[in-house]
């Protein structure tokens, strides 16, 4: 019955995603073709940014779908990584869109021609009031990954049709032309910065690095502090998807008859402290040393070498 309940849950976050997807491709369009009826490119230029978020629910949605099927004989660990990859394609796509703005906007500043101001003006404010209306269809209901991913690329939306409200705004009164491609250069520094933040993060999955917000070496030191456990090496964090932690560590200690309640207790540790619960760990008792890599960033941590284990303890909360 919980089973049916998540599926639920996550059938209503894609309806939300398809509602806004198809309200978002209809309005991009619309402003698309004012902006290229008016001469402005910072409508354009935020037309483009709908129509590449729209792209990104889109990719989301099916990249969710995939990621809820189960493991399989050629996928053991699931399909949680196709966000990840649909994340990076989206970073892609806007790098591409945000560099083609970002030469039509040098080049209008070098020659600058005329905007209709008014008409930017009444687009750019209909925008603004679509994307509010678009934040609260997503905002309500269950907030999962991909649904707060959409809010977050609609509030960069919201912030482009004010970039264009202004433009209009300002050459209605004082006829000034460069403020266009100027709010347009505004709207690629968006893009820019939000593409390369997530093209790092989704590189940093897909290269098994440790998690930005995990220090590997607390971690030892907090397992090595654990009674009972004598080192930790070979320790190694990473991301199975989204929000999905990994570790394994070879666990030094006296005899294998203490294993199962050590595990227990390792397991409960990270779970709490750290939020990884995919752990695989291998016990090696004294004098049994199964494997050693030659050199280890996470080499072997001993609990006698600790300073203080409690002091360890201690910063892992």
């Amino acid at each position: 019955m919980a089973h049916d309940h998540s599926h639920a849950g996550h059938d209503h976050g894609d309806n939300r995603l398809g509602w806004a997807t198809g309200l978002t491709f209809a309005f991009a369009a619309v402003e698309a073709a004012t902006g290229y009826w008016a001469n402005s490119l910072a409508l354009l230029g935020d037309a483009g940014h709908m129509v590449t978020d729209a792209g990104a629910l889109i990719l989301a949605a099916a990249a969710a779908r995939l990621a809820r099927r189960p493991a399989s004989a050629q996928h053991s660990y699931g399909f949680g990584r196709a966000e990840v990859i649909a994340a990076l394609i989206n970073a892609l796509l806007i790098l591409g869109l945000a560099g083609a703005l970002l030469v039509s906007a040098v080049r209008r500043l070098q020659n600058p021609e005329p905007v209709a101001g008014m008409a930017v003006l009444l687009v750019a404010l209909v925008g603004l009031l679509f994307n509010l209306g678009v934040l609260a269809l997503l905002i309500r209901g269950t907030q999962t990954l991909n649904i707060r991913a959409a809010v977050l690329h609609v509030v960069g939306d919201a912030l482009g049709s004010i970039a264009a409200l202004i433009s209009g705004a300002v050459v209605l009164a004082t006829g000034w032309m460069p403020i266009d491609p100027l709010l347009t250069l505004v709207i690629c520094a968006l893009l820019l910065t939000g593409s390369i933040r997530v093209l790092r993060e989704g590189l940093q999955v897909v290269m098994e690095g440790v998690p930005a917000h995990v220090d590997l070496a607390l971690v030892g030191r907090t397992l090595a502090a654990v009674p009972g456990v004598h080192g930790i090496h070979d320790l190694h964090i990473w991301s199975l998807s989204s929000g999905r932690i990994a570790l394994s560590a070879h666990v030094d200690l006296d005899t294998l008859e203490e294993w199962p309640a050590l595990l227990t207790r390792l397991r409960h540790l990270l779970a709490e402290r750290f939020e990884i619960d995919h752990v695989t760990l291998q016990p090696e008792p004294q004098g049994q040393i199964l494997h050693r890599r030659p050199y280890d960033p996470a080499r072997r941590v001993e609990s006698r070498s600790l300073p203080n284990q409690s002091d360890s303890t201690a910063q892992g909360e």
